[in-house]
């Protein structure tokens, strides 16, 4: 498969051909990250689409951030970091997304105090840590079944 999805994660989402899906959530879509050098990292896609947190309504913001917390309690539980990093920004991507980081102990002193993004930009690209089956498809499979077992436990999801 090429990576022209990549191109428009949403329309691939909409034509189901997005791979990076984990499951559909109460108002986006839970994504592995396309790198993987901190195991575990997922994006939380909102769904419909909106440019930004302060175009949804209340109860959809709510929404969105409690499908947030959920992709991180998954994480959490399947990965065990020391602590789980949320992020919202929208400087690059405008459309409303929210990262979800795991952070472990077996990173670099000086990279622990810092947010991830600065971690080298080489970090981000090398081949080595981008997301494959070869190599993820475990993690990812298990981070969808706890996120799964969480969405029916903490929400009526139709």
């Amino acid at each position: 498969m090429s990576d022209d999805w990549k191109k428009d994660r949403f329309g691939a989402i909409e034509r189901n051909e997005n791979p990076m899906v984990l499951t559909r959530m109460k108002n986006g879509y839970a994504v592995i990250g396309d790198t993987q050098f901190l195991p575990g990292y997922c994006v939380l896609l909102a769904y419909p689409k909106v440019n930004s947190l302060e175009d949804l309504s209340l109860e959809a913001k709510t929404d969105f951030l409690r499908d947030m917390s959920l992709l991180g309690e998954a994480v959490q539980s399947v990965c065990n970091p020391r602590r789980m990093n949320y992020s919202i920004y929208g400087n690059s991507d405008e459309f409303l997304h929210a990262h979800v980081f795991p952070r472990y102990d077996w990173e670099p002193e000086e990279r622990k105090p810092y947010p991830v993004w600065k971690y080298p930009r080489e970090m981000w690209v090398m081949p080595a840590v981008q997301y494959c089956d070869d190599k993820h498809l475990s993690l990812r499979q298990q981070i969808t079944e706890k996120l799964t077992a969480l969405i029916a436990k903490d929400y009526n999801f139709d």
